[in-house]
Parts: structure tokens; C-alpha cells; sequence
């Protein structure tokens, strides 16, 4: 009976145990909980990773005698070109064979033909007058005989007025006088038939024609306009600083956009102008190109009017050293790479400076390393990485 009746109290302490044991889990979770919560969280410091150097790429320097390559660009013109017109009055013919727009004639080669008929009466009219002139001088010459055979025979000398009034010499001066003028007039009206046929005065190619045929001229008329197709111009424009470089003889090489590719010319340099150019007060060049229509040559042609791009060749005058534009900075600054790969800046004197390429005359040596591109924020000392091979290229990177 005793045990019977203690069973339920060994259970009802079972259920307490319980019960605490589950209180204490609550209250362990809800003490970590707090904790957690109250507790800032913890970062875990780390030294900052070592920044990569940027990569750059670099030219080797190199010193030796050489000049600039100076280019710039101009317009061709004609170095020969008239309005051939008329000098003498009358109704044009016709112009003569091949005589057309485009067409190339030969100097000296007729090219209008002015009617001759009033010409022609005009000269014949002129030639009647000058043998009436030869007449009267041969009569009056007969009379100056008569007259000094006649004071001879009077046996009395006379003063120096006299004298020349009896011997008729003002007559014969007359005489004189109106045969020169009447071989002026016949020469004249020969001259006036020459002209009535108009020439080329050099080898030109024909513009354009201005009148046509049956027109009546008058004097200084124009007919044809004509340019000389022996020899173009091409007046270039150059900065100032470039003519120290040039002189007269040069040799020039010229492109156009409208040739094919590769296709050039060569031309002289003529003289260098003493104005400089209105709209960017350049200096003005002028180049001859020979043969400029390519007739007696192969090559491409000029045309008055295009805009050539001018290559002059330079003499070298010093030993200087090539950089591209692009490694300079303001102020003529450049940098430079050391053996251990650190950057360093320098300020050069330049002796020309294009828009691809300077040259360097003090400030650099041959043998450094200059950067030439990849560069963003550069400091003193930096350290760099040269490109190499597998490297992407510095100016992709720029322009990513």
C-alpha cells in the first residue's frame, strides 16, 4: 500500500524538473540574445592591398642628325594665265582647229582669225603712201642739186641762214620727214594684218571661249581665256617657326584626296612670301610644279582650285632627339623611366614641335626611357610597369 500511494509524488517531481530545466533554456536563449544584440559588430582589420603600378609604354631615345618633317596644305593656282584679246577692229572669222575648252595649244599656234579685207585696203593705201613719199624725197634731192650748182656759179659766200634757205635743206628735211612717217603707216597697217590672226603666247589650255564667231571686235576685245599648262603654283601656308628649316630649292611632294592611293607629285620650292596669310597669319609659300596636267609624264594631274597637302623636304642641321607629341606635357615637361622603373620629370628645349612630332634639342639624352602614353595622375618616383607584349595597351586602357 505505502508504495502505491508514493508513485504519484515521484512523478510529480519529474514534472518539475522539467519544467525548471525548461525554464533555464528560455532564459539561456533569451541572456544569448541579449548578448548578441548588445554587442557591436567586430570588423576584422586588414592592411590595405599594395596598389598595382599602372602600366605605361616607353620609347628608347635616340640621337642623331635630323631635321622635321613640315607639312601643311595649299592651293593650287596658275603661274601663267591671260584674257587673249583683240588689237585690232574687226569681225571675228572663226577661231582656229582644236580651239575648244580643255584643248591644249602650242604657243604660237593661231587660235582666232579676224577678218583682213579693210586690213588688207588699209595696207595697200599705206604702201601707195610711201612710194609717193619716195618720189617727192627723189625730186626734191634733184632740186637740192640744181640749188647748189646754181650758188656755186655765184661765186659769193653767204651767211649760215641764207646759205641753208638756198640750198632748199628745209625741204629736204620735209621730205625726209614725210618718208618716215609714211613707212611708219605701211609698217603699221602690216603689223595691224599680222595681228588679224591671234596666236597662243605660250603652251596654254584653253578656259574658255568668250565671244563666237561673226562678232564685231573692237579693239582690246576679249576672245579667249587661256592658262599656261607648262607650270602651276601651289601657294602653301606654314607656321613661322617652320621657315627656319626651308630654303629656296627644296624639294616638296604633294598629295590630293582625289588621287589614287599612293599617287604623288613633286614641285619646287619657289621663294617664300613676304605676307603672311590673312585668316591665321601663317607664312605664304609658293611651289612650281612642272608639267602640272601630267601631259608629257605619268602621274596623277593638278587642278587650279584643289587643296594640296605639302610634304617639304628638310635639311639636317644638328644633332636632336625625336619625340612623339604626345609625350610632352605643359610646360614643355616630359617624363622619364629609370632602371628601377620610377618616373621622373624633366623640362626639355625644344627645336621644332609638330603636330605628330617634336624634336628635343637639351633636357633628354639618348638611351632614356621617356613615356609616351598610360600616364593619368603621374608623381615623382612613382613606380611603374613598362607594357610588355602581353600587356593590354595603355591607350585602351585610357580609353576604357
Amino acid at each position: 500500500m505505502k508504495s502505491i500511494e508514493s508513485s504519484p509524488s515521484a512523478q510529480r517531481g519529474r514534472v518539475r524538473l522539467g519544467g525548471v530545466a525548461a525554464l533555464l533554456v528560455v532564459v539561456v536563449g533569451l541572456a544569448c540574445a541579449w548578448w548578441i544584440i548588445t554587442q557591436p559588430p567586430r570588423i576584422e582589420r586588414r592592411p590595405p592591398p599594395v596598389p598595382t603600378p599602372p602600366v605605361v609604354d616607353v620609347i628608347t631615345l635616340e640621337q642623331r642628325p635630323q631635321s622635321p618633317i613640315l607639312s601643311g596644305f595649299g592651293r593650287v593656282e596658275a603661274e601663267q594665265q591671260a584674257m587673249l584679246a583683240s588689237r585690232v577692229a574687226g569681225q571675228l572669222e572663226r577661231f582656229g582647229d582644236g580651239v575648244l575648252p580643255g584643248q591644249v595649244v602650242e604657243q604660237g599656234a593661231p587660235v582666232a582669225y579676224i577678218d583682213q579685207a579693210d586690213l588688207r585696203l588699209a595696207l595697200e593705201d599705206a604702201e601707195a603712201q610711201l612710194r609717193n613719199a619716195e618720189a617727192q624725197l627723189a625730186l626734191e634731192n634733184a632740186e637740192q642739186q640744181r640749188a647748189r650748182s646754181e650758188y656755186e656759179s655765184f661765186g659769193r659766200q653767204l651767211s649760215a641762214e641764207r646759205r641753208a634757205l638756198v640750198l632748199r635743206e628745209p625741204q629736204l628735211r620735209q621730205a625726209q620727214a614725210q618718208l618716215t612717217q609714211a613707212r611708219v603707216i605701211r609698217d603699221q597697217a602690216a603689223l595691224n594684218l599680222e595681228r588679224a590672226t591671234l596666236t597662243a603666247p605660250w603652251k596654254a589650255m584653253v578656259q574658255e571661249r568668250l565671244v563666237g564667231a561673226g562678232s564685231l571686235l573692237s579693239l582690246g576685245t576679249e576672245l579667249l581665256s587661256l592658262v599656261g599648262v607648262e607650270q602651276f603654283w601651289v601657294r602653301a601656308s606654314l607656321p613661322g617657326d617652320a621657315l627656319e628649316w626651308l630654303e629656296p630649292g627644296s624639294l616638296v611632294t604633294l598629295t590630293s584626296r582625289g588621287w589614287p592611293d599612293g599617287a604623288s607629285r613633286e614641285g619646287t620650292l619657289v621663294s617664300i612670301l613676304p605676307n603672311l596669310e590673312e585668316s591665321g597669319l601663317q607664312a605664304q609659300l609658293l611651289i612650281a610644279v612642272n608639267d602640272p596636267l601630267a601631259l608629257e609624264s605619268d602621274g596623277p594631274a593638278l587642278r587650279l582650285g584643289d587643296v594640296m597637302r605639302v610634304a617639304f623636304e628638310t635639311q639636317a642641321q644638328e644633332d636632336l632627339i625625336a619625340l612623339p607629341s604626345a609625350a610632352l606635357r605643359p610646360g614643355e615637361r616630359v617624363w622619364w623611366v629609370d632602371d628601377e622603373d620610377r618616373l621622373h620629370s624633366t623640362t626639355v628645349t625644344l627645336a621644332y614641335r609638330g603636330e605628330d612630332e617634336a624634336l628635343v634639342r637639351s633636357g633628354l639624352e639618348a638611351g632614356q626611357r621617356v613615356v609616351t602614353s598610360g600616364l593619368a595622375q603621374p608623381r615623382e618616383g612613382q613606380q611603374i610597369r613598362v607594357r610588355t607584349r602581353g600587356d593590354t595597351p595603355a591607350s585602351d586602357r585610357e580609353n576604357n
